[in-house]
């Protein structure tokens, strides 16, 4: 499978410029083995959890990666398809459709790295130098910033660069939860769904993050409801007519709040009957939205006394996705066509 397009891949040198869109990663295969190795390189990077190493690693490799792989590869099983995980086959095919969108003789390449798993950020670096890139964009596929995302992402580029004799010129776009065309792409989606089956109480879940990382100053709370509070605008939306709600949460610590699945049942219990589901933080539809949106919240939602549930499918590889991502980068980065 090629990870990447755009340009010749024999090509040598004299390649300008690339862009790097980066995603978390996803296990290679839906079984204990491959799921504890994932798990084991995700939960032991100190941007995800931010607890003393001599405290955390035993637990890490003692309890949680003896039982949690199992108890996990029924729910990835739930949800794999023929050609993969679904967050790598979406994360290829909207690099694909990027790529397409520069034009596969353009100077630009676009590239696919996963911060965790594969294909990991180094072996994607080291293709581009091999390339004789001189000017690297790198996009992390999350819309809002945090440090245990976009963050990671950084330290993984970074470690990467330090075997560069000439590191490239190097733009890293760190947030676009704020873009138009973003905020569109989502906008249009909720619409798509609403005109399919129903316009309802919408419902903003994003992925959470601990209370104690936005305390120390990370950005991720803020940009969460300044994304709400435009999508809103865009739909035209008063308050009461949507919320703002977190999920995946893991292990004792407080997270943001309210959680995803306590305001489904509040909105049943109150009456509402209905909701659409959309998941801004996500570029992709993988687990998390899947499986813990599409299936577990909504049965809760439905045992809760709620009768409808329509969840908004991830903006994925979709031109509107495309749309807004490369505006992102001719905004950010001066790639691609300027706006007439």
């Amino acid at each position: 499978m090629a990870w990447f397009r755009g340009s010749d891949p024999n090509l040598t040198s004299g390649l300008e410029t690339a862009v790097l869109l980066v995603n978390l990663g996803t296990p290679d295969a839906p079984e204990a083995g491959s799921i504890r190795r994932y798990l084991a390189q995700f939960l032991g990077d100190r941007r995800v959890v931010e607890a003393c190493p001599w405290y955390w690693l035993p637990i890490l490799h003692g309890p949680i990666l003896t039982f949690r792989p199992r108890k996990t590869a029924h729910l990835y099983q739930s949800i794999w398809t023929e050609a993969g995980s679904p967050l790598r086959v979406h994360s290829v095919a909207l690099t694909d459709a990027l790529a397409d969108y520069f034009g596969r003789d353009s100077s630009v390449r676009v590239e696919l790295a996963m911060t965790y798993g594969s294909p990991s950020v180094d072996e994607a670096i080291e293709r581009l130098q091999g390339l004789g890139v001189r000017k690297l964009i790198v996009l992390p596929l999350y819309p809002q910033y945090s440090g245990s995302t976009t963050g990671a992402v950084f330290d993984a580029l970074a470690r990467s660069l330090m075997k560069w004799r000439r590191v490239p010129q190097l733009t890293f776009i760190n947030e676009y939860y704020t873009h138009p065309e973003y905020i569109r792409a989502l906008a249009d989606s909720v619409r798509e769904t609403w005109a399919k089956e129903g316009r309802s109480h919408l419902v903003l879940s994003n992925h959470g993050i601990p209370v104690k990382y936005v305390a120390k100053g990370d950005p991720y709370r803020h940009q969460v409801q300044e994304t709400t509070r435009l999508l809103a605008a865009e739909l035209g939306l008063a308050e009461g007519e949507y919320s703002e709600c977190f999920q995946s949460r893991f292990g004792p610590t407080e997270w943001l709040q309210p959680y995803t699945d306590d305001r489904l049942a509040e909105l049943a219990a109150s009456g509402t009957r209905a909701v659409t589901l959309v998941t801004p933080s996500f570029a992709v539809d993988c687990l998390e939205t899947l499986e813990e949106i599409g299936v577990a919240s909504r049965e809760k939602f439905l045992a809760a006394g709620g009768e409808r549930f329509s969840l908004v499918p991830a903006l994925n590889s979709t031109p509107r996705h495309v749309t807004a991502l490369a505006a992102v980068l001719r905004d950010r980065a001066n790639v691609g066509p300027r706006s007439s």
